[in-house]
């Protein structure tokens, strides 16, 4: 599992803060959201978790914190809240949920989490991803590049079109009512295993997309559907959109 690191939120004005920043609705929380730049692009993906009755915790991808406290602290301008590290460690499983554990919002197939005891089981996490066509942070999900629309977020319950605006807000809903999607996720089935990040070419040699993570034979890629088609490779490896 990748290393997650906490931050908790408080002060008076919590909710409505984080409301105006995230894609998610945060009065419904527990809820999976993302932060995107003002172009609408993906910054961060994290899990926004009641913790208690006056605070609530961001859980985030360690190599992501760092920045995110960054740029929450840049948005907080007047607001009447606090954001700092909580020490706590994240636990995750997809057998018997520890007591407080919360259920996983992006898809009912990917367990619990829970803060404090770090309780793990011996889930094959890569292969739930691929099987469920879920992106992780740094993999499938590229800062700067990514577009969250592209990557599943609203199948995974990542996004709220109704709850009002939010950085990024506008692209997202062009993308969303105005467009119809031409590049996005798709599983695919591998004739051998290849190294992340290798393209997938069709038949007649234009490139087609990429191959992120892999399990047992099948992965998860990221693909223009136009070009979608037989005689597909990676690295000389046939491959075949399902």
């Amino acid at each position: 599992m990748t290393e997650r690191r906490l931050l908790r939120v408080t002060g008076p004005d919590r909710v409505e803060f984080l409301q105006g920043l995230v894609t998610n609705d945060v009065s419904r929380a527990p809820v999976y959201a993302a932060l995107l730049s003002p172009q609408g692009k993906y910054l961060s993906d994290f899990f926004i978790v009641p913790d208690g009755s006056d605070a609530l915790l961001v859980d985030v991808a360690a190599d992501q914190a760092d920045d995110l406290l960054r740029r929450l602290s840049m948005y907080k301008l007047r607001a009447k809240v606090e954001i700092a590290e909580d020490p706590r460690r994240v636990g995750r499983g997809t057998g018997p949920a520890p007591e407080g554990a919360i259920a996983d919002p992006r898809d009912p197939a990917l367990g619990w989490r829970s803060y404090g005891d770090a309780a793990q089981d011996s889930t094959d996490w890569n292969a739930l991803r691929v099987a469920h066509l879920v992106p992780e942070a740094g993999v499938e999900l590229k800062p700067n590049d990514s577009y969250i629309l592209e990557m599943g977020f609203e199948r995974l319950n990542g996004v709220d079109f109704r709850k009002g605006c939010y950085v990024g807000q506008e692209v997202t809903a062009r993308m969303k009512h105005k467009t119809e999607l031409k590049k996005g996720l798709r599983r695919v089935v591998l004739d051998g295993e290849v190294p992340p990040g290798t393209p997938i070419m069709t038949a007649d040699g234009r490139e087609a997309g990429v191959i992120h993570t892999q399990s047992g034979g099948r992965g998860i890629a990221y693909l223009r559907f136009d070009r979608l088609g037989d005689g597909m490779t990676a690295g000389g490896v046939p491959v075949r959109a399902e």
